[in-house]
């Protein structure tokens, strides 16, 4: 063996070892991205900086094309080294990669090629530090490759689960199927829905963020029994037709649309297209009478106003509505309030449940009810059991101190909602937040907005990302919040530490708003 051969096989085994650290780090960040090609593609173009290392070996490969020489072997090695330390793969991260199936496949697929790739790098008896440069440089993108190569493959496994989901769905022709959409409030109202339905029905519901096509498959293989009377199925969206997707496997017979508004505009571009989506739920449920839709929100009525539905059931605080609250009453104990609906009053409902826009969300849940037949009695009794879903305006008290945990709301309504319970505290108002995300050329600006309502309201504020924020910092300092009560920190349990560690003549409430994933 020549010099040269031992200095490549080096350099192939360099390779695939750095690599196979790039690959896990892609492997993650493609899972966050919901193995969405396009979504990783604008992440590897936002996040450049971070592949110079492989930058650099496509340099070398240029190099390497000329000469095979000891000097350009031993630059590949120093490049492969720092190639592995930037593709280490996250440590502590917030969600961390999920060995699924379909990743251990994806994982199998691409170090196949990468292994071929590297193998054809010795063509006779010639070997070529070109090719290995090559393949480190195009390590970001192996994933991607995998990808498409197992989609067939992946194609035919989704539609097998969704098949299989539908046939066990068949299998119970008396489940009653609740379709629960919108840009916000859908994963309150299916807890809040599901709790009091348990006053009279078996209920199963998606749990936790499960509202993509596949999660909700996944719910239904997994937990659906024969004994379930009701299937409450949140459903999400971040494109046209998504919502549609859903319905075309759950066949929803009831429906709730909850909110509309500015949210994942990036992927759906403009209000009109949510509006759309969103009312995709409304075209799968045949019989419009089983529709409840919030008609206090704009988008909403107008859009309703445009079909001329008089068949659907409204919601909400305006008395507008079919259904709407009066003589609310909101305390850090709770919310007191009353209720007409469809010509029956229920008066004095009490629930631990904090702000007006929780009593929008119950208003839904309490003409669901009335419709399926539950008692005045049993809705009362059940309102007293609800309690926040995690991480969505969760309250959990620390001694004299208080943490309002909304971790996964990242929409300017629901951060406004945030800030009027933060209000309701007498204690020192904290807000952590990094803004908001995805709302596309709003973003800038649904951001700014967001300072000047947290001005009016917090005492201080931790900014967690420097460039993300900047549109809240300057809405907060244009709103004349002082600059020496804001800090700006780098991570979250940076921003959450120091908050936490201050101590004022008076307890405090923290606000957690929005905690993004390691994908941003």
């Amino acid at each position: 063996m020549n010099l040269t051969t031992a200095l490549h096989i080096i350099a192939v085994i360099a390779c695939f070892a750095s690599g196979a650290l790039t690959v896990l780090k892609s492997t993650h960040i493609f899972q966050l991205n919901s193995y969405k090609s396009k979504v990783q593609l604008k992440w590897i173009k936002s996040n450049w900086r971070k592949y110079i290392p492989s930058i650099l070996a496509l340099v070398i490969a240029v190099i390497g094309i000329f000469t095979n020489s000891v000097g350009a072997y031993i630059a590949f090695y120093v490049v492969a080294i720092l190639n592995a330390i930037a593709g280490k793969p996250l440590k502590n991260a917030k969600k961390p990669l999920v060995y699924t199936a379909r990743v251990k496949r994806l994982l199998a697929s691409t170090a196949v090629m990468i292994a071929v790739l590297l193998g054809l790098t010795f063509i006779g008896k010639s070997a070529s530090l070109f090719g290995v440069c090559l393949v480190l440089a195009l390590m970001p993108f192996a994933v991607l490759a995998g990808n498409a190569v197992n989609a067939p493959v992946e194609k035919a496994i989704r539609q097998h689960y969704i098949n299989e989901a539908k046939k066990m769905l068949k299998a119970c022709p008396d489940l009653k199927v609740i379709g629960i959409t919108g840009s916000y409030g859908k994963t309150s109202v299916k807890y809040y829905l599901s709790t009091v339905l348990k006053a009279k029905y078996n209920v199963l519901m998606t749990p936790e963020s499960f509202n993509t096509p596949m999660g909700v498959v996944k719910t239904i293989r997994e937990q659906l029994r024969p004994t379930h009377e009701i299937f409450v199925c949140e459903m999400g969206a971040r494109n046209v037709n998504d919502i549609k997707e859903i319905c075309d496997i759950v066949f929803p017979d009831y429906g709730i649309i909850t909110s509309i508004g500015e949210q994942h505009l990036e992927s759906f571009k403009t209000i009109d297209n949510i509006v759309k989506t969103k009312f995709e739920l409304y075209d799968a449920v045949e019989n419009k009478e089983n529709m409840f839709l919030n008609g206090d929100n704009e988008n909403i009525s107008k859009k309703l106003a445009s079909l001329g539905d008089d068949k659907c059931h409204t919601y909400g605080l305006n008395s507008d509505n079919e259904a709407y609250a009066y003589d609310i009453s909101v305390s850090q104990r709770g919310t007191t309030f009353s209720v007409f609906c469809r010509g029956q009053r229920l008066e004095n409902l009490q629930t631990p449940l904090i702000g007006e826009h929780n009593v929008t969300n119950i208003l839904g849940v309490i003409s669901v009810c009335l419709s399926l037949g539950l008692s005045e009695d049993d809705i009362r009794i059940y309102l007293r059991k609800l309690t926040s879903p995690p991480h969505r305006l969760q309250l959990s008290r620390r001694g004299a101190n208080a943490i309002i945990d909304d971790a996964y709301n990242s929409n300017p309504a629901g951060c406004k909602a945030a800030l009027n319970t933060l209000a309701l505290f007498p204690d020192v108002k904290i807000l952590i937040t990094p803004g908001m995300v995805e709302l596309g050329d709003k973003q800038y600006e649904c951001n700014y907005e967001f300072g000047r309502q947290a001005a009016e309201v917090c005492d201080y504020v931790y900014l967690i990302g420097k460039k993300q924020t900047e549109p809240i910092y300057n809405g907060l300092v244009e709103a004349g919040f002082p600059k020496e009560k804001i800090t700006v920190a780098g991570s979250f349990i940076e921003g959450f530490n120091s908050a936490n560690a201050v101590e004022y003549n008076k307890p405090k409430v923290i606000l957690i708003e929005n905690d993004l994933p390691d994908n941003y």
